[in-house]
């Protein structure tokens, strides 16, 4: 499959994307290498491997990462309380020592967490690490292995491999820098806000309903909010909702009825400091020249 073909099967399903990223998925995809995609929030990063789960009928395993997320979380843990239970159990029957230690420390005990479990399956997953950044540094150490050789090493196990390669997408909101290491070890991707063009396309795939007439006064309204220096910038995601309000509102045109265009600002402005940032006078400002 050529990148261009992979762009189109996205698009068909409702995925828009740029053609370095397309580009870089392919080749993701291809050399069976992890990708990084780094961007604000909201641009759509996440949704890559959702939509490239879907496209290949493919179980999608979600790490989400957040501070102090730790190996037994993230990768494997053992099942504390069946090991217990199982102990007083060999104990009453007279059974001690290493052989009682080696089978709790087998694979009946052991909880595979979402890594380990993406090795697991018998047919490649696509494995999204979400917000990498947002996990602490010593983390990323424990994603090394995997992300080059594709095993984890369970010391009272040994190295277990993948039975079948996942497909890596990691995202980063760019909230810390990332490792050298982790970044060598990956392809890269940087998603930016789309043009006029791409978010018109966005629209069209996830809200057909839309007249191309709102539909375009939507994509030149949150085109000229985003140049407001806001505090949290609304991404493709945003935008999507902003459109599902204004549908659900009745709004056929932006500059109709004040009122229920404020209302849906609910769907772009996520912060207090944004809100007064962006007044109805302004609101209505960039409405007359969407429209």
């Amino acid at each position: 499959m050529t990148w261009k073909a992979l762009q189109a099967d996205l698009a068909s399903a409702g995925y828009v994307a740029a053609d370095d990223l397309a580009m870089a998925l392919h080749l993701a995809l291809s050399l069976g290498r992890p990708l990084l995609l780094e961007g604000a929030a909201g641009v759509g990063k996440t949704e890559v491997a959702r939509t490239l789960a879907g496209l290949r009928a493919a179980r999608l395993i979600r790490l989400q990462c957040y501070e102090g997320l730790d190996a037994a979380h993230a990768i494997y843990e053992w099942n504390y309380q069946r090991q217990l239970l199982a102990i007083r159990a060999r104990a009453e029957a007279g059974e001690t020592g290493a052989a009682v230690e080696a089978q709790l420390f087998s694979e009946e005990y052991l909880l595979a967490r979402p890594l380990l479990e993406a090795l697991r399956q018998a047919e490649p997953p696509v494995l999204l690490i979400d917000e990498i950044d947002r996990a602490d540094e010593e983390f990323e150490a424990y994603l090394l292995e995997i992300l080059s050789e594709f095993q984890i090493t369970v010391p009272e196990l040994g190295t277990i491999a993948a039975r079948a390669r996942p497909i890596v997408i990691l995202t980063s909101n760019g909230t810390r820098d990332l490792s050298d290491a982790l970044r060598r070890r990956c392809l890269y991707a940087w998603v930016d806000y789309p043009d006029r063009a791409a978010e018109l396309a966005i629209l069209a795939a996830r809200h057909p309903e839309l007249e191309p007439q709102l539909a375009a006064q939507i994509v030149g309204f949150v085109q000229a909010l985003r140049k407001e220096g806001l505090e949290k910038t609304p991404g493709a995601a945003e935008t999507l909702d902003f459109a599902a309000a204004l549908i659900g509102l009745g709004v056929n045109d932006l500059t109709d009825d004040p009122a229920a265009l404020e209302a849906a600002m609910v769907a772009l402005l996520k912060t207090r400091a944004d809100r007064e940032a962006v007044p109805p006078e302004v609101v209505q400002r960039l409405a007359g020249r969407a429209a």
